[in-house]
């Protein structure tokens, strides 16, 4: 079964930055800011509103139902630093 990231924690770090912590330990600050486009989004672009996130279903959600798929922020977190990369961990060796 292939990996499916879930974000476990997220702290407001400043503008629309949001740290965010992995199922699997990844742990990177994520810019918002390029999602804040489009009807739903709209009211994120208010400081004030944006730090109203909390966690569900593993990923960050507004009150008005905004949200970004985990995966979707699982590859930000990466791409934006490669020593962030997953390496395969002991459950995920295969035998041989």
């Amino acid at each position: 079964m292939p990996f499916l990231p879930h974000v476990v924690r997220a702290k407001y770090e400043k503008d629309f930055r949001i740290r965010l912590t992995f199922n699997d330990g990844v742990e990177a600050s994520v810019d918002f800011s390029t999602w804040l486009d489009g009807p739903v989004f709209e009211p994120l672009q208010k400081a004030s509103y944006f730090r109203k996130f909390f966690l569900d279903g593993g990923t960050v959600v507004w009150p008005n139902g905004a949200d970004v798929a985990p995966e979707t922020l699982y590859e930000a977190a990466t791409r934006s630093n490669p020593a962030l990369q997953p390496t395969a961990g002991p459950s995920r060796r295969r035998r041989g």
